[in-house]
């Protein structure tokens, strides 16, 4: 069965790097310390029994067998709809759809909303600091529809020009899609602002916002932040790959036609026609991930055992520190560099390549992210082609840091 999560109060970061086994390890013969949460966290040992536990007790298909396994099953599975919609702030557990990923998530919503109310001379308006997920789905149906794709400009501190935002958003507008927090910058995006100024402007705009690292870093109300559509990722929030979430709103989903076809999502098959199942069954074709909607709600358990704000708050007194140690080393340009952050750190260095400060620290055994992280455009909109980038967990410690910075010199003393 899934481990239980301490009282918050008890909980200190030794304890919480406890609950993950990969830590515990070495990576290069050295302690691991691993600075690539954004791309995709570790496991604690509560996620990893909760899925265990589904494959060696009751592991069956789920919503069609009327045999034990299979009812135990699908409670679990369905059990952790409502999970989500309690993470997040939904007013329906009928609001949440499994997807594969963030990705799926919001092609989802580009090729099923985005194709039922995009005609040409209408505007989809996305951010320079978007992820490609966030770009090449729009690219994609505004060249079936006819739309036009405008780009909101990054300031130069990682920031969004909003006055630019604000004057892009007129009564042509139909779609509006966001990153919360940037994956490559850590940028803090004013959501909910951003929000009430596209409804302020054109009531009939829809919005959604990109959540892969919102959803991780800080406690999320969907309802509270205005939005019509909020994705985001089971594996970066300490969950397995291969599961996503997207929330919309009810009325919105009744109008969305199903984005794939197939078993579980239908009421009726003939050969003449086809009826579908409401929401979110009509958007779930196929079996689903079972166990790992099942890990997904074992690692929401666990994040909010240890409490979002809680979460926020280690991240950003670590941040904090990280960014006072890393002063020490000359040569560091960084990226994202407004006052409201998550803990990304997207630096480079004009003593090294970043792919080869990567491989020197990984042989001190620190784990960072090289290249352009998915974000091709902003890179070129800042003159670099890559950038190194430390991201912080809820596991990250100051040791962590200290293995950072030591690394860096050490790297700067072989290729400066």
């Amino acid at each position: 069965m899934a481990k239980a999560v301490a009282p918050k109060s008890v909980r200190t970061i030794a304890d919480l790097r406890a609950d993950f086994p990969t830590l515990a390890g070495k990576m290069s013969g050295k302690p691991v310390a691993y600075l690539d949460t954004g791309a995709s966290a570790q496991k604690p040992q509560a996620v990893i029994d909760a899925m265990k536990d589904v494959m060696e007790s009751h592991y069956a298909n789920i919503h069609r067998g009327l045999y034990e396994f299979s009812q135990t099953t699908t409670t679990e599975y369905e059990a952790v709809r409502a999970k989500v919609a309690g993470f997040i702030g939904a007013g329906s557990e009928n609001e949440v759809i499994f997807t594969r990923n963030t990705t799926e998530a919001i092609n989802l919503v580009a090729h099923s909303w985005g194709r039922r109310v995009l005609e040409r001379g209408d505007d989809v308006i996305i951010t320079e600091m978007e992820h490609h997920a966030n770009i090449v789905p729009w690219q994609l149906v505004c060249g079936m529809t006819g739309a036009k794709l405008k780009v909101v400009p990054v300031n130069d501190d990682g920031t969004l020009n909003i006055a630019a935002f604000e004057h892009m958003v007129t009564e042509k507008t139909k779609i509006v899609s966001f990153v919360h927090i940037s994956n490559s910058l850590g940028t803090i995006n004013p959501a909910k602002k951003i929000v009430e100024i596209c409804k302020a402007k054109n009531p009939n705009v829809t919005v959604l916002i990109d959540g892969s690292q919102s959803a991780v870093h800080g406690p999320v109300n969907v309802q509270d932040l205005g939005c019509d559509f909020f994705a985001f990722t089971g594996h970066k929030l300490y969950g397995p790959t291969g599961v996503g979430v997207l929330w919309a709103k009810a009325e919105i989903l009744e109008q969305m036609p199903p984005y794939q076809g197939g078993g579980d999502m239908i009421e009726q098959v003939t050969f003449a026609k086809t009826t579908f199942k409401e929401a979110p069954a009509k958007f779930e074709a196929g079996t689903p991930a079972i166990v790992e909607v099942i890990g997904l709600g074992a690692a929401i358990d666990y994040v909010q055992g240890i409490g979002m704000d809680v979460i926020a708050a280690h991240e950003k007194s670590l941040f904090e520190y990280a960014m006072k140690e890393l002063a020490a080393i000359p040569g560091l340009t960084y990226y994202g560099t407004g006052p409201d952050k998550a803990g990304i750190i997207s630096f480079r260095a004009d003593w090294g390549h970043p792919s080869d400060i990567g491989m020197i620290l990984d042989q001190c055994g620190v784990a960072v992210r090289t290249g352009h992280h998915c974000c091709q455009p902003l890179m070129q909109r800042f003159g670099v082609e890559a950038t190194v980038r430390a991201s912080l967990g809820l596991y990250s410690d100051e040791n962590d840091i200290d293995a950072l910075v030591d690394g860096l010199h050490k790297a700067r003393s072989l290729l400066g």
